[in-house]
């Protein structure tokens, strides 16, 4: 210290110059914070064979018209109820001798497409309706509410079968029939998962800063309405499907000779008692496509919930 003294009267500009050198920095490990899994990794191993199950079976659909396959629509009499493995057909032939494979592929398309269009249209429209219905005030949700449970008090597929009689057969009108039965558990379900999200502390937030209802429903609510919804609808899509095979087999879905699964088992119905392997192949891919999508939509649950992809 005196010598810096000393150095400093006789020349303060070089004073800092022969002051002792700074004490070495520390070099401090980097610290790396954990990245969060994304939805991918954190969807547990059932829900990714699922996914692949839906996936493949999309696949094929879409490739139908590409495929070297017969015509599903028309058939050869003297190949009629042949059996499974039967040479050049390999799931057997129905009563008019149509191919029962081409018939199955072709007949994913639609029954695919009554499945996931309806939940998409009620997805939309119920969301829409429980989120503006769980921020309005007591006397619209009461109202809304109200409504929603006349439909409860008819079994969804009644009130699709007689939605459907009404509007008469076809694809368009069975997709319409099943959005309609479908909005009222949606809405329901966003209605209650938005009035749990109202009561959350960054919602006082949101409105003190004052930001309108829209943007908060957009902003705030949605964003934590929407996986348990998604979680739901992915296991309605499943539901869909069997409801519209279901209509498809009493005569008031597809329009024959079209292909889809549930006209296909009704076709074969009376070939139980002789060939009843046959009519197991459609509803064996009913079964197996919507217990895939209810596992799915049981993996997204165990994704999106975070403490248990943590722990797990």
């Amino acid at each position: 210290m005196n010598s810096i003294r000393a150095s400093l009267e006789r020349n303060p500009s070089t004073a800092m110059d022969e002051a002792p050198a700074s004490t070495p920095a520390v070099d401090m490990p980097s610290v790396t914070w954990p990245r969060r899994r994304g939805l991918w990794h954190r969807l547990p191993i059932s829900g990714k064979l699922a996914l692949g199950v839906i996936l493949l079976i999309a696949l094929v659909a879409i490739l139908a018209p590409v495929l070297a396959l017969p015509d599903p629509n028309v058939g050869v009499a003297a190949h009629r109820l042949r059996g499974i493995g039967s040479p050049g057909h390999l799931l057997g032939t129905d009563g008019q001798g149509r191919d029962l494979l081409s018939r199955m592929i072709w007949g994913a398309r639609p029954s695919l497409l009554t499945g996931l269009i309806p939940v998409l249209i009620s997805t939309t429209l119920g969301t829409s309706i429980g989120i503006t219905t769980g921020m309005a005030g007591r006397r619209l949700n009461a109202v809304v509410m109200r409504v929603l449970d006349v439909f409860y008090a008819f079994p969804a597929i009644l009130l699709a079968i007689a939605v459907a009689t009404v509007l008469g057969s076809g694809v368009s009108n069975a997709i319409l029939a099943l959005s309609i039965i479908l909005i009222p558990p949606i809405a329901r379900l966003a209605e209650a998962e938005t009035r749990r999200v109202r009561t959350l502390d960054f919602m006082e937030a949101a409105e003190a800063s004052g930001a309108g209802p829209l943007a908060i429903a957009r902003r705030q609510v949605l964003p934590n309405v929407g996986p348990p919804i998604l979680v739901y609808c992915t296991a309605l899509i499943g539901l869909s499907i069997v409801y519209a095979a279901g209509l498809s087999f009493l005569g008031i879905g597809l329009r024959p000779p079209k292909a889809e699964w549930g006209l296909m088992i009704s076709d074969l119905t009376q070939f139980m008692f002789t060939k009843p392997e046959l009519a197991i192949v459609p509803a064996a891919a009913i079964l197996v496509v919507s217990v895939a999508f209810s596992v799915l939509g049981d993996g997204l649950r165990d994704a999106f919930d975070v403490k248990l992809g943590a722990h797990q």
